[in-house]
């Protein structure tokens, strides 16, 4: 094999032009050989025989309610006007589903947090467990979202 070496003597110092091939062709042929052992060996297949069992019924999603705190402490239950005395039966009513609907409470940037309060006191007294806060509302006219309808 021809390296080029460190001496001065040697004939001008050019760099190697020819390329050693041997190491490529030894690691070619050893993942050729490798590649001859393997194949066969992915292309049997192995019979199976798994238990049959019926899927489990799919989960019903909870229905979702989107209740709305304006800034005088107005009250929007999927963006229909309820009052304060309202409020109190349909959220006991939505406490008593099976599953328990999911509450989104929203509240306007300027809507004190008494009225806030307020409505998480009565649906923890209703009985709701799952609330989630809202913070982009929809406008007061836009219709409610079909996962909102009761």
């Amino acid at each position: 094999m021809a390296f080029g070496g460190f001496e001065r003597g040697q004939a001008g110092g050019q760099p190697m032009a020819e390329i050693n091939v041997t190491p490529l062709v030894d690691v070619m042929l050893v993942l050729l050989v490798i590649f001859i052992i393997t194949a066969p060996l992915l292309a049997r297949a192995l019979k199976l025989e798994l238990p049959q069992v019926e899927a489990p019924p799919a989960v019903v999603q909870p229905e979702t309610i989107l209740l709305a705190v304006d800034v005088q402490g107005g009250l929007r239950w999927n963006n229909e006007a309820i009052g304060a005395d309202e409020l109190a039966a349909r959220l006991a009513e939505a406490a008593g589903r099976s599953p328990q609907p999911d509450l989104h409470l929203g509240a306007d940037r300027a809507a004190r947090y008494e009225y806030v309060a307020a409505v998480l006191a009565a649906a923890q007294k209703a009985g709701l467990k799952q609330i989630g806060f809202v913070t982009e509302l929809p406008p007061a006219n836009a219709p409610a979202t079909p996962a909102a309808k009761p």
